[in-house]
């Protein structure tokens, strides 16, 4: 199917080719990103996600955190998933598309051949081999043990490679000043942001917010560890057909569809 309202940034077929950095630049954006500062709410530190005593916490090198989302089950024009998000990491939309938070977003895929029409959510596919993480001069983006990819906020710089590499157009830059921050979820403008498979949630047993407001309605997404092969999200992919966007690329996301 082809997306003919919003891009899924992939499914079209297309594949963003990422900058390269040379070593005297790499070395010259490491020492920005000491120097350099985001510019925040006060009162929130730019925690970094799965660094430290959070990664000896949460992330579990023998977890692979992923979901499984039925297109099926994706109420057209339900956008639950997408406020429960806003909500729990406290970004929101501007009015702006083209420079809006990205994530997670819904969007309509119509089969040319058909005309039939589909609505499914997209948001970062939390790659085991990231684009961004290879890209990214700082570290800034990075995968943690357990699979979910982040940005470290200290390190970002804002050069923007990430979302340049991204298939996904999953990746947002902050352009605008920020407050009435979470503390959970702190951002900072001049830096990227996506979905964090709410990492804040994960690492209390918790599932992220999107897949709890679903629920509530149509659902569609599953999360669990994909790694288990006994987890209830692993024996459905192991009984249903299921596939991965741009799946050709090689990057193995996360994120698997169903009835797509």
């Amino acid at each position: 199917m082809t997306d003919r309202s919003q891009s899924c940034g992939g499914s079209c077929g297309c594949k963003p080719e990422a900058e390269t950095v040379d070593e005297s630049r790499r070395g010259f954006l490491a020492g920005a990103a000491m120097a350099g500062a985001s510019v925040i709410a006060p009162g929130v530190t730019l925690f970094a996600y799965g660094t430290g005593e959070a990664q000896a916490a949460g992330a579990d090198p023998k977890k692979r955190w992923g979901m499984l989302i039925d297109v099926s089950k994706c109420v057209d024009g339900c956008t639950g998933c997408v406020t429960a998000c806003s909500e729990e990491n406290g970004w929101k939309t501007t009015g702006h598309p083209a420079t809006d938070p990205q994530w997670i977003r819904k969007v309509t895929l119509r089969d040319p051949k058909t005309g039939t029409t589909k609505s499914a959510p997209i948001m970062c596919q939390h790659c085991a081999e990231p684009p961004c993480a290879d890209v990214c001069p700082t570290g800034a983006s990075f995968k943690r043990a357990d699979g979910i990819v982040l940005v470290d906020r200290h390190r970002c710089i804002g050069c923007r490679y990430c979302m340049m590499a991204c298939p996904y157009k999953a990746r947002s830059f902050v352009h605008e000043a920020l407050e009435d921050q979470k503390p959970h979820a702190p951002r900072g403008m001049g830096t990227v942001e996506g979905c964090t498979l709410c990492v804040h949630r994960v690492d209390k047993g918790q599932a992220p917010a999107c897949v709890e407001a679903c629920a509530k309605s149509g659902g569609a997404i599953m999360f669990g560890d994909i790694a288990d092969p006994n987890s209830e999200i692993s024996k459905v992919i192991a009984t249903y057909a299921t596939m991965q966007i741009r799946g050709d690329l090689g990057v193995d996301p996360g994120v698997r569809y169903r009835n797509l």
